[in-house]
């Protein structure tokens, strides 16, 4: 069998997997705009039924793999790689080995791609939607968004105002925002004048012990399985200066990142990478609960979802943020430029952004020189957002910034900032 003729087998057999498609593998969906044309990264034992593609021997499985690996570097063609990591068990193991981190490759393929730092050298480039009548924003990757509506959605956010505060609930799929549900990756919540932000994520950070932040008063145990637990973990802490008498220009902002150290903007330095995400002990070992206090959505133990959450104990309380080895990332908003001839202020984005906003910006590393970061280091963009449409904005990161950390910075943006404009 030719390798054309695999491949070709491959988008065929891809439809033909019922016994996977119907308990929650994305890859069928790819094509769907609102949905995520990512594979999902971890599968439950229940949910992968290892068929004859499994039997290839292992020599043969790899190669395969890895030209198709290779030869599809772009979407939609690289759905290819989603469908072998969807094939079955024995598939998946090999295609995770071979495909590589965004760091190393600058492309994302698996979910856990988005919870990876970016490349060093030149940015991952993504583009936002804004939808203003159900406040929903969708992060997809690609340079510019496409006529035929083929784009590739990676993240995506509601936004949900509440008495004190806003909320945006960040999801892999668009449709879907619940916290109960297998595809919910964290949070962004606002204070009551949206001058600071506290980003969580679902996954508990790399070296940092599991804080649990408080509980939503809308969740409790009623509406969603506890087999399914929902947990926020505190990775990063965005303030927007006050500004109430308008007299110092555009809005100036500081990211502080709990879970990056600073020391991985330094040469050699290194970031933070998980390279799965995690199955909570408890998860497994969670004992049998009565049926007055399953939820409506009669999720059971043979729905669980393929991209687990961690356990959040039965009472969670407020706690600091997630310590780090090292003093944390501090990124803070590069200074725009007075421009005398259009009487406004500027910033090269390097023609990424085309229309004027108080929403755009530029972030850099906020170092001091204890810190021997390189003059190189401290003036390159690692996180740029600005507007190039009536309800679309681009964003472009890298190193050591994720998809997922970058897009909820960039959704603090779209808060109203009544104290700071």
């Amino acid at each position: 069998m030719s390798f054309k003729s695999i491949v070709r087998e491959l988008r065929e057999m891809k439809e033909g997997i019922g016994n996977i498609s119907r308990r929650g593998v994305e890859g069928k969906h790819w094509h769907h705009r609102t949905r995520s044309h990512i594979a999902p990264d971890v599968v439950t034992s229940e949910s992968i039924q290892q068929g004859q593609w499994a039997n290839l021997p292992p020599e043969l499985l790899l190669d395969i793999i890895q030209r198709v690996e290779e030869s599809e570097t772009s979407w939609p063609a690289r759905a290819v790689v989603v469908f072998c990591a969807s094939v079955c068990k024995t598939w998946r193991d090999v295609t995770k080995e071979i495909v590589k981190t965004p760091e190393q490759c600058g492309r994302l393929t698996l979910p856990i791609s988005l919870k990876q730092p970016g490349p060093r050298e030149s940015p991952i480039q993504c583009f936002i939607r804004r939808d203003r009548t159900t406040s929903v924003y969708r992060l997809y990757f690609g340079l510019t968004p496409s006529e035929d509506e083929s784009d590739k959605l990676l993240l995506a956010a509601k936004k949900i105002r509440r008495t004190t505060s806003t909320d945006f609930v960040i999801s892999l799929v668009g449709d879907d925002f619940s916290r109960a549900s297998n595809t919910y990756v964290g949070k962004l919540r606002s204070n009551f004048l949206g001058t600071k932000f506290t980003i969580y994520d679902s996954q508990p950070p790399i070296h940092a012990p599991a804080h649990q932040s408080r509980s939503s008063r809308r969740f409790n145990a009623k509406q969603v399985s506890p087999r399914v637990p929902a947990c926020n973990y505190n990775v990063a802490t965005i303030s927007y200066e006050l500004n109430v008498l308008r007299t110092r220009g555009p809005r100036r902002m500081h990211c502080v990142m709990h879970t990056v150290p600073v020391s991985s903007v330094q040469e050699g330095g290194i970031a933070p990478t998980p390279l799965s995400f995690s199955v909570p002990s408890d998860e497994r070992s969670s004992s049998p609960v009565s049926k007055a206090k399953e939820g409506p959505t009669g999720l059971s133990s043979r729905t669980l979802p393929c991209l687990p959450i961690p356990p959040s104990s039965a009472s969670p309380s407020p706690s600091p943020s997630p310590s780090h080895p090292g003093e944390p990332l501090v990124l803070q908003n590069k200074s725009p430029r007075w421009h005398e001839q259009l009487q406004c202020w500027c910033l090269n984005f390097k023609g990424r952004v085309t229309v004027a906003s108080v929403k755009n910006f530029q972030l850099v590393a906020a170092v001091n020189p204890s810190h021997n970061v390189s003059a190189a280091e401290q003036e390159k963009v690692i996180l740029q957002f600005g507007k190039i449409g009536k309800d679309i904005f681009t964003m472009d990161y890298r190193y050591p910034l994720s998809a997922f950390q970058a897009f909820a910075i960039c959704l603090s943006s779209f808060d109203t900032k009544p104290a700071c404009e």
